[in-house]
């Protein structure tokens, strides 16, 4: 019972116990060192060697009683403070004593942490595994890091852009010559020709060189009966007389590959009726589709269209009961209309920007094929600044270059510009101002009237001027030097020329 007893007792209690049986002792200690301090004299000269002998047998029988209390079992003596590790010469951790202490290695519980440590362990073997590989190899250089394969990624591939309509072509074109083979030989069993099916039939592929010269071309063998090699015995040739005939093939047409299949229509140019009649028509078909719907209920059927002339037709007695509130939502309703026609203006409508750049668009000529030029000599134009105005001032509206050079009885306009540019301006020139107008005097002073005269019109590879200028030149030797530094100095040459002759 005793020892059942003993077993039920918990760890802490049994470090009580210790505790207190260690308590008991030095409290013992300390009473026996005090009564031999007080009989220090007598003992140590007469016994001596008793006490000793009474210590030992009284600690004996206390740890007999500890024993007995605690239950026989060893327990090792609880350490109140940590215990102090040296480091000897080689590095092992040793106690107080001098004696080999084991450390007990720290080892983790977590799962993921055993994971970490399973996986450093792995990656530390394979390491060690490729340098055992490395270090067999003579060439191996132990300062490099080797690096272990690495897979690269797969990088989306596309198909190449046309190729599945080349395929298509292919196709296309195999089914096209097969077809053609079977209308080929449909017609030469009609027409009794049995070699056209032979002939018509591509050339099959050889193995040989293309400086091998054959002994027989493959469309003599549609008319031979034997090859070449094997001759009879004469040393003639024997030919299928029978497959020569007076018919002749004529094989079927078909259009180049590189031109498009589709019809080539030319546009057809409505008159005003014409377009007003279609107009009509397309409108009619709309409005009958919109009936139809309505009739089948997918939509709505409009609000009724209400004015003030119309208002008693459409509402009745409505309108008869109370006028005043129907005339009011009639003219609401009229306002709505005009709003909505006035907003969907205004959103259709241009921006200043935009005009202008529309309108440039329409003046603008495309020149890069050629600039066509014209060159026109007027006697004076110095006196008249109006006209002076209208040449400058067309020119830059019309988005024409050139340039304008004044002189004494010779006055020199160059244009650069598209077709229909030219055509307006030549219009301004010759027939909207009015040259005659204007007397002017001659050489020898007498007055006559100003002419303009159109001296050369062509065609240029460039542009030789920039935006339209005037140049007042003194001399002739100025007016040929400006136009030689444009490289067309023949423009001035035929227009002084001609204006010498005149006078």
């Amino acid at each position: 019972m005793e020892k059942q007893n003993n077993s039920d007792l918990s760890s802490i209690q049994i470090k009580q116990m210790m505790a207190n049986a260690q308590k008991e002792i030095e409290a013992r200690k300390r009473k026996l060192l005090k009564s031999q301090i007080s009989n220090a004299p007598s003992l140590l000269t007469r016994n001596m060697p008793l006490l000793d002998v009474e210590r030992a047998n009284k600690i004996k029988e206390l740890q007999e009683q500890i024993k007995a209390k605690i239950g026989i079992i060893p327990q090792q003596p609880v350490a109140l403070k940590p215990t102090s590790f040296i480091l000897d010469s080689e590095g092992r951790t040793i106690d107080q004593t001098g004696r080999e202490v084991s450390v007990p290695l720290l080892q983790p519980t977590l799962k993921a942490n055993l994971r970490a440590k399973k996986k450093e362990a792995n990656k530390v073997h394979s390491n060690e595994k490729k340098y055992d590989e490395t270090t067999d190899n003579k060439f191996h250089d132990d300062r490099l890091l080797i690096k272990g394969p690495i897979r690269p990624k797969r990088a989306l591939r596309f198909h190449e852009p046309g190729k599945f309509q080349i395929m298509g072509e292919r196709q296309r074109m195999s089914a096209q010559l097969e077809k053609l083979q079977a209308e080929i030989s449909q017609i030469a069993r009609k027409t009794g020709i049995s070699s056209a099916t032979k002939l018509a039939l591509i050339a099959p592929k050889t193995d040989a060189h293309l400086d091998d010269t054959p002994n027989m071309e493959w469309w003599d063998s549609v008319i031979l009966l034997q090859d070449l090699d094997t001759l009879d015995q004469e040393g003639n040739i024997s030919i299928r007389k029978s497959a020569i005939t007076n018919l002749i093939e004529h094989p079927t047409q078909m259009r180049p590959p590189n031109e498009s299949s589709r019809p080539i229509y030319l546009p057809v140019f409505l008159t005003k009726n014409e377009k007003k009649k279609l107009r009509r028509q397309n409108r009619r078909e709309q409005w009958k589709d919109q009936q139809e719907q309505i009739r089948l209920g997918l939509i709505e059927p409009p609000e009724p269209k209400l004015r003030i002339s119309n208002l008693m037709r459409v509402l009745g007695t409505e309108a008869v009961q109370d006028p005043t509130k129907i005339e009011a939502h009639v003219r609401e309703q009229m306002a709505k209309r005009q709003k909505l026609h006035e907003d969907t203006n205004n959103a259709r409508k241009l921006t200043t920007e935009q005009k202008r750049e529309k309108k440039i668009r329409k003046i603008k000529e495309d020149v890069s094929l050629g600039v066509h030029v014209s060159v026109y000599r007027i006697r004076d134009l110095h006196s008249n600044a109006s006209k002076k105005f209208k040449v400058e001032t067309n020119a830059k509206q019309l988005l024409m270059t050139g340039i304008v050079v004044l002189f004494r009885d010779c006055c020199v306009v160059v244009v650069e510009g598209g077709p229909k540019q030219q055509k307006k301006y030549r219009r301004l020139m010759m027939n909207r101002i009015k040259w005659d107008e204007d007397l002017v005097k001659d050489a020898d002073g007498k007055e006559v009237p100003n002419t303009c005269v159109l001296v050369w019109e062509g065609i240029s590879q460039r542009r030789n001027f920039g935006e339209i200028k005037f140049k007042s030149l003194p001399n002739e030797k100025a007016a040929r030097d400006l136009f030689q530094k444009h490289h067309v100095e023949h423009y001035w040459d035929l227009s002084y020329s001609g204006a010498v002759l005149e006078c």
